[in-house]
């Protein structure tokens, strides 16, 4: 004890004299970076972490999920999954056009485990419908940028969301977000109204989490993604997907296409919303099958006051009923039905016409009803048909609440029927 007093009285002394000189006085200006009007390289990166922004994500998960027998096997029991979804992370200010991001994410299970098969990995649960939420802690994004001249270069895990999310995607609707370790590059003034992107990507953090096995994809994938917006009704965007995935080499596919997206004003309180795309896809590094198909999606749209319908048209191509046009990256939740029977397209190809209906409830709650008719493309087997439905709520700026039902009734290929009901709350800061 008598020597941490003459400890802490020596620090005293010396801490006077060196108040004194001026010197404790320059110390707290240099972290308050008050010291002159002229930044020092230390001040400047106190700003930085100071400027910086700390985000929270939490979102609580209720699903129950109902699937028929598959393939004249047994009737999974019905799962039921109380998840809790928790992002933290923190993104720097600005340090001589450098700033970095470093994000967590956990996926924890409330209640019993075993309530819910967790795309097979409790084997408790093997009986039971999948639901592909895992338990699961990781690094969710971890990068490091550069931002100049309309530039921005960007390496490490990283979100990569490119137009609808069709071809490249987050997944964003599962609670483990799909992320990539890459490398990228996004310029917005080479050429006016334009956006060109590229990344090379070397490893792909799927949904699953690190402890399923085709948790990630191992990739030597070159990305490319440019767009016009100059025109008064639309964007133009042009591709080039070029997936090489060397532990899933049924997945590598060079894809080349464009779209043509916008909207038009028509009448006083009217408006027209459409959709033209086109895509080639072939064979690409490690795939051993040689293939090639093609990808339409069209859709028109109309919204009137707070109503909106529309129809659309998406067809995903294959090759004489031996393999069909892949989307392996995409956010596949986000198309041909909530109740993802299709998540990897049939080898007969799949066609999807849908319908939609849409509107805002009193209380500012909006909804919408959506109607899918599938069939295989090369075919025209009967595959089925869905109905969707959603409300959403929001609560000032940091909640939203949702309520979402899907009833897949299978076709003529033995596919599952089944039925999925969602209520969740998400929390945001």
């Amino acid at each position: 004890m008598i020597r941490n007093e003459q400890s802490v009285t020596r620090f005293r002394r010396f801490r006077h004299a060196l108040a004194s000189m001026g010197f404790w006085s320059c110390m707290a200006t240099m972290v308050v970076g008050q010291s002159s009007s002229e930044s020092t390289p230390s001040s400047k990166l106190l700003e930085a972490i100071k400027s910086g922004k700390f985000g929270v994500n939490s979102l609580l998960r209720y699903e129950r999920a109902d699937q028929d027998a598959f393939g004249g096997g047994l009737d999974p029991r019905e799962s039921n999954a109380v998840t809790l979804r928790t992002r933290l992370g923190y993104t720097t200010g600005s340090l001589y056009h450098f700033k970095g991001m470093l994000e967590f994410e956990d996926v924890t299970i409330l209640g019993n485990e075993n309530n819910f098969n967790q795309a097979g990995l409790n084997p408790a649960a093997a009986d039971r419908t999948v639901v592909a939420d895992p338990e699961t802690t990781e690094v969710n994004q971890a990068w490091i940028a550069y931002e100049n001249y309309d530039t921005i270069a960007k390496f490490g895990r990283q979100v990569i969301v490119l137009d609808n999310s069709r071809f490249v995607g987050d997944v964003i609707w599962r609670q483990n977000q799909q992320t990539y370790d890459a490398v990228s590059l996004k310029n917005t003034g080479l050429l006016s109204d334009t956006s060109l992107f590229y990344s090379y990507i070397f490893n792909v953090n799927r949904i699953l989490g690190d402890e399923h096995r085709f948790g990630d994809f191992e990739s030597e994938s070159h990305v490319f993604n440019g767009s016009y917006s100059g025109f008064e009704y639309g964007k133009l965007t042009a591709y080039s997907y070029l997936l090489d995935l060397k532990n899933s080499p049924a997945n590598s596919s060079a894809t080349y296409g464009g779209s043509f997206v916008g909207s038009a004003p028509v009448a006083k309180d009217l408006s027209v919303d459409y959709r033209a795309e086109y895509a080639y896809q072939e064979d690409y590094g490690n795939n051993p099958i040689g293939y090639d198909a093609d990808y339409y999606h069209l859709s028109l749209g109309g919204k009137y006051k707070k109503v909106n319908a529309g129809v659309g048209f998406e067809v995903l191509g294959s090759e004489a009923g031996r393999k069909g046009f892949v989307t392996p990256l995409a956010t596949l939740h986000k198309f041909n039905g909530w109740g993802d029977a299709f998540l990897s397209t049939p080898a007969d190809g799949l066609e999807d016409l849908y319908f939609w209906v849409g509107g805002t409830l009193p209380g500012n709650v909006p909804v919408r009803a959506i109607y899918h008719d599938f069939s295989a493309q090369e075919s025209g087997r009967d595959y089925g048909h869905e109905i969707d439905l959603i409300a959403t709520r929001s609560f000032g700026k940091h909640f939203k609440a949702l309520i979402k039902y899907a009833l897949y009734e299978e076709g003529r290929d033995g596919r599952a029927g089944r039925n999925i009901l969602w209520v969740q709350g998400n929390v945001m800061f």
